[in-house]
């Protein structure tokens, strides 16, 4: 027993390491330099909460996480929405589904710069010009209001997404006893009858991995958001993340960029963990 839990903790090692040289030791230094004037450099005096109390009066960081917060209830809807869907689809017997699951997975190997390059040529060009073709003007202009721009980002990220999410989905419904589904079906319940009786309690727990996951990568998106709208027009589809890296990297605040990023791992480390509770939960009361 001794020598199985000295090669646990052996093989454990590195990860726990690389866990603490590249996330808990960077949190550590982060939170003490978010309470002083530290310039990337050095530290010349201790500002106490000066950081936090300045960043409850900027309207421009509150405006990037109430954008942020809005995209982030979107996208999640859609992409497990879809990701469930796909899954339900590939997972008849259909001869091509091995071929679906490949078409539908291609997104999410793309680079999300590339991505947004992608996305940005289809809204600027293809849709500019589908609508001179039909004379749509909803066609015209994707990315240069909040509204279209905001809808752009979700389009991007629901189809990055999606097929990701579909991988979970379809692990937990290849376990659902087939039997159960048979045998309901002999009992006369209709497909519908069986998705929500059989089939969705029994995948819940793929459910909240994929909340998870959602809320954690649309929370802090940032690579899509640069290359698709750059945050424009004037900051209206800035994010989060966004707002961050420009307070300290291009206004050269780093404290007052580092308090931001503390404010926002709080924020998404709480809603995330209250999730998984709700969700690990609900699973149990199913």
């Amino acid at each position: 027993m001794r020598n199985r839990n000295l090669w646990y903790w052996l093989f454990l090692a590195p990860t726990l390491l690389a866990l603490a040289v590249v996330v808990v030791v960077p949190l550590i230094f982060g939170t003490y330099y978010s309470f002083t004037n530290w310039n990337g450099i050095k530290i010349t005096e201790f500002v106490g909460l000066e950081h936090y109390q300045k960043l409850a009066k900027d309207k421009d960081f509150m405006k990037s996480l109430w954008f942020t917060v809005k995209f982030s209830v979107v996208s999640i809807f859609l992409i497990n929405f879809f990701g469930l869907s796909l899954a339900l689809l590939v997972t008849q017997k259909l001869k091509s589904s091995n071929i679906l699951r490949t078409i539908f997975f291609m997104p999410n190997l793309i680079g999300g710069l590339i991505l947004g390059f992608i996305w940005q040529f289809i809204f600027m060009k293809v849709f500019t010009s589908i609508g001179d073709l039909t004379g749509i003007a909803a066609f015209k202009g994707w990315l240069s209001t909040e509204t279209t721009g905001f809808w752009a980002l979700v389009i991007l990220m629901s189809w990055q997404m999606s097929g990701y999410i579909m991988i979970i989905y379809i692990s937990y419904l290849e376990s659902v006893p087939q039997e159960l589904l048979e045998a309901a079906e002999i009992d006369g319940a209709s497909s519908f009858q069986r998705f929500r009786n059989i089939t969705f309690p029994l995948v819940a727990p793929a459910f909240t991995v994929s909340l998870f996951l959602t809320l954690s990568n649309t929370f802090k998106l940032y690579d899509q958001n640069l290359s698709l709208t750059g945050g424009g027009p004037f900051n209206s589809t800035q994010m989060v993340a966004m707002d961050i890296f420009k307070t300290a990297f291009s206004v050269n605040q780093y404290a007052y960029g580092q308090a931001k990023a503390i404010i926002f791992f709080l924020i998404v480390a709480a809603i995330s963990l209250t999730q998984v509770y709700i969700n690990k939960k609900r699973e149990v009361e199913m």
